[in-house]
């Protein structure tokens, strides 16, 4: 891509591309011009032509799957009709101040040195560079072949090749060799370059750990999703050997078991063919070499023997943090608490509970009359009882008249009984003037 031996890779295809690409000519040429040397000058065209660019080179990075990239590959990849974007290395140099890219110097040396043990070979040191990024910082526009990293489709990466790391058989032991992860990883990382890049960023992160030992590269694993990796110490060299161990014994055993298998075939046809002489040697090299796979069995049974207590031990030793982190946690949960505070507490909780109960049946009423509920039932009960006497007595019921209280009356029994009242009001009035002087003389005695 970027560096000697490696391809550049042609123009993105059309798909990748922004519709105005191939039709809108004037916007294009606004968008492959150069950037002004001032945002100030017009900052509404310089956002929109750098929002246009950060999209398109973040979302070829991530199409491609490349953690890698350079100035001079992504004006390959975005030349339009022979010409290149002019603003490339502004939009670079502004991904680089946001964090999105970081050059690739920077990354290795903000990484632990002990990565020149295990990577040298693969990057090439450039101290001057270093220097001068580190002094100049985000604000130099990087060069045509300087080599960059996606930021975040690194770490992605990384979390990718831990996890495919956890999900293998790799994973009953966390010293692996750094041949065997490498062809674990080969899908996830294309070149060699960017499988120790993730390496180093596992690193950055304290999720693994690189160490040289007998010209041999060994990595080591944290053993949790969140938990950092511990130095390599002389007991995870020493499992990581009865490891390899293990795995050179089971390879000789089954050449053996091959080797055996043929001198017992030459033996049958050495009979079949007469050769009497030439059968009992090929049966005799049989022997031996089955003697050797006993003899090399029961080594590989001691061998692995040893790795079983070592993983149960391993498995004991978690058991046992886990008990001891649980008891540490029940001491302090359980620091204040007493059975004679419990049993007072509880002798409380029941005190209010009564009281509770007491100012509840006060405010619903009860005993308002002065009556308390014993003397409500026995009211209830000679209720009842009245309510039975009373149903048992006979009830006097008036008989029912047998005529017509209010009988219709004719015109003549009303004509005559007017006749009658007016008599009478007629003699009232001629005895009323006679009566009168009765009082006055009676008056006038009594003055």
């Amino acid at each position: 891509m970027c560096s000697p031996g490696e391809a550049s890779p042609g123009p993105a295809p059309a798909g990748d591309l922004p519709p105005e690409w191939e039709t809108d000519d004037e916007r294009m040429a606004f968008l492959f011009s150069a950037f002004k040397q001032s945002r100030e000058v017009n900052s509404t065209e310089w956002d929109s032509k750098m929002a246009f660019w950060v999209g398109l080179v973040l979302a070829r990075g991530r199409r491609r799957g490349a953690v890698r990239t350079c100035l001079r590959e992504l004006q390959n990849g975005f030349e339009r009709r022979g010409s290149v974007p002019l603003g490339l290395g502004t939009v670079l140099r502004e991904l680089l101040r946001r964090g999105k890219l970081q050059r690739e110097s920077d990354f290795m040396a903000s990484v632990d040195s002990s990565w020149i043990s295990w990577g040298v070979g693969v990057f090439i040191l450039k101290p001057l560079k270093w220097t001068l990024s580190s002094v100049l910082g985000d604000s130099k526009i990087p060069e045509e072949e300087e080599v960059l990293i996606y930021v975040e489709l690194l770490q992605e990466k990384a979390e990718e090749v831990y996890r495919l790391y956890q999900n293998s058989a790799l994973s009953s032991h966390p010293v692996v060799a750094l041949s065997e992860l490498r062809s674990l990883c080969a899908g996830v990382c294309p070149d060699e370059r960017t499988f120790y890049l993730l390496l180093l960023q596992l690193q950055k992160e304290k999720r693994v750990t690189i160490l040289e030992q007998n010209g041999e590269k060994i990595v080591k694993f944290a053993r949790g999703l969140h938990a950092k990796v511990s130095p390599m110490n002389d007991v995870d060299i020493g499992v990581y050997q009865l490891m390899q161990s293990e795995q050179l014994l089971s390879q000789k055993v089954e050449s053996l078991s091959q080797e055996a298998e043929k001198c017992k075939e030459d033996a049958r046809s050495a009979c079949k063919a007469g050769k009497k002489q030439l059968a009992l040697r090929c049966l005799k090299s049989k022997r031996r070499t089955e003697r050797r796979i006993e003899e090399l069995h029961s080594k590989l049974d001691a061998v692995q023997g040893i790795l079983d207590r070592i993983y149960a031990s391993q498995t004991d030793q978690m058991v046992f943090n886990a008990y001891q982190a649980g008891v540490g946690a029940l001491k302090l949960s359980m620091k204040d608490v007493t059975v004679e505070r419990a049993e007072n507490l509880v002798d409380q909780i029941q005190e209010l509970c009564d009281t509770q109960d007491e100012v509840a049946q006060t405010l619903a009423g009860v005993g308002i009359n002065g009556l308390a509920e014993t003397d409500t039932e026995e009211l209830e009960k000679e209720l009842d009882s009245l309510l039975q006497d009373s149903a048992k007595e006979p009830v006097d019921v008036p008989p029912v008249p047998q005529k017509v209280l209010n009988p219709p009356i004719s015109d003549a029994e009303l004509e005559a009984e007017l006749e009658k009242l007016s008599v009478s009001a007629g003699d009232l009035a001629q005895e009323t003037p006679s009566a009168s002087p009765e009082p006055k003389t009676a008056l006038g005695l009594n003055l």
